[in-house]
């Protein structure tokens, strides 16, 4: 027989799980989780499979991609000129959360497809920045500055809140996995280890710039609110979180303050608070 405070901690999960399902699918278009797979391209077993799974560290680590990216012109130029992102931010960033959930989790099938749509989009986008310079979407070069911001973030939002230390080899192999997405993609020289990302990173330093387009998306992007108000402090949390997750010199690039000294631990707690309650939430599923 379940007990008053067995069906309390029941309602709580399932109001928990719906909430987050809530968030990362446009229900109203019919959209369920992804479903997870043995044939997936990555084995149940894998570190991708953990990274990857865990909401909160994937959440701070997305945001923290996405501001990176804008840091570079001509993918600022590409989100700017060719998308709804200043109309539809939640839709755009529940997009790129199911492309890799569906290339993480999904059968082969609908990997594959995934990747060939993706694919398909970024053929058909192409432009000028301001200073005449032509880009493509499918620019090899493009495609591996946005998995390079995304490979990076993931793991140092993981390092920083994931639920148990990875071993060196562990992150070059959930590195390792991770590439063979971005290569899919037509994405080039991309590492599959720790220490070449790092590397990679900082070589792009000097094709990187800020504009007012820039500061605009970051300004969305952290400013947004949840439509529910008692989600606002744990938005708050998320977001400064990801700002403290990135490099130094991308944070002063942005003109974005990390977390004061005595705040940083209110900061942290709060992200661990809500990793925490998120894993116990989706433990049982």
């Amino acid at each position: 027989m379940i007990g008053p405070g067995d069906f309390l901690q029941q309602r709580a999960r399932r109001n928990i799980v719906r909430w987050v399902e809530g968030l990362f699918n446009d229900q109203a278009q019919g959209e369920r989780p992804v479903v997870r797979s043995d044939d997936a391209l990555f084995a149940p077993s894998s570190v991708i499979w953990r990274v990857h799974g865990d909401v909160t560290t994937m959440m701070i680590g997305g945001v923290s991609a996405l501001l990176l990216q804008m840091l570079h012109p001509a993918v600022l130029a590409g989100v700017w000129d060719h998308s709804g992102f200043r109309k539809d931010m939640v839709g755009r960033l529940r997009r790129t959360a199911r492309f890799v959930s569906t290339t993480t989790y999904a059968d082969r099938a609908a990997a594959a497809a995934a990747i060939a749509r993706v694919r398909d989009i970024h053929s058909r986008i192409a432009g000028t920045l301001p200073d005449g310079t032509p880009y493509r979407a499918d620019d090899p070069d493009l495609l591996g500055w946005v998995h390079l911001t995304e490979a990076w973030s993931f793991l140092a939002a993981w390092r920083r809140f994931g639920d148990r230390r990875l071993s060196a080899a562990e992150e070059n192999a959930y590195l390792t996995d991770f590439a063979t997405i971005g290569q899919a993609l037509g994405a080039s020289a991309i590492p599959g280890d720790a220490a070449g990302t790092e590397i990679a990173l900082d070589r792009y330093r000097s094709r990187l710039a800020v504009d007012n387009r820039t500061r605009e998306v970051a300004r969305l992007v952290l400013g947004h609110m949840p439509d529910n108000p008692l989600a606002i402090p744990l938005q708050r949390v998320t977001m400064q979180a990801a700002v403290d997750l990135l490099p130094a010199w991308a944070r002063r690039m942005h003109g974005l303050p990390a977390s004061p000294s005595l705040a940083r631990p209110i900061v942290s707690t709060g992200a661990f608070g809500l990793a925490t309650t998120l894993r116990w939430a989706f433990a049982e599923r």
